[in-house]
């Protein structure tokens, strides 16, 4: 089964992010280049724009909200943690219509494909408390359902 293309968009969102952030090249270059890259296949390219440009535009805010539940500082984490991290809270945050599980989800599953071997448990561990605390009345409605 082949992932959707705004899966697909989170990944190459990834990787682009992960590029800035090692090189500091200009967004709209490193845009170009992963929009015209053909291996990286068919994605949501205005969904891959969204989360790669609100990433950076909204950085301040995304890396204050996740150094609130991390255990060192965000100069500390992995790279490639702090990408999926990044990316994960600013949908968390910035996109409501995307349910919070799919978010953790999608997260997780990023961490599982880029990052260590652990990567994903201290992803979910994180992001679940960040959902918490953005996310307060989609997971209460969310508990009331199903109890």
């Amino acid at each position: 089964m082949s992932a959707s293309p705004k899966s697909t968009a989170r990944k190459v969102a990834l990787q682009a992010l992960y590029q800035w952030q090692m090189t500091g090249d200009r967004l709209v270059d490193i845009q170009h280049q992963m929009e015209k890259n053909p291996e990286l296949g068919k994605f949501h390219k205005s969904y891959f724009e969204v989360i790669f440009f609100g990433v950076v535009e909204k950085l301040e805010e995304v890396d204050v909200l996740v150094s609130k539940y991390t255990d060192r500082g965000m100069e500390k984490i992995d790279p490639i943690e702090k990408c999926v991290l990044r990316i994960g809270t600013y949908e968390l945050m910035f996109k409501p219509e995307v349910p919070f599980r799919v978010v953790i989800n999608e997260s997780v599953n990023l961490a599982k494909l880029f990052g260590s071997e652990k990567s994903h448990a201290y992803i979910n561990s994180v992001l679940d408390k960040v959902s918490q605390e953005v996310r307060q009345l989609e997971i209460s409605v969310k508990r009331k359902k199903t109890s």
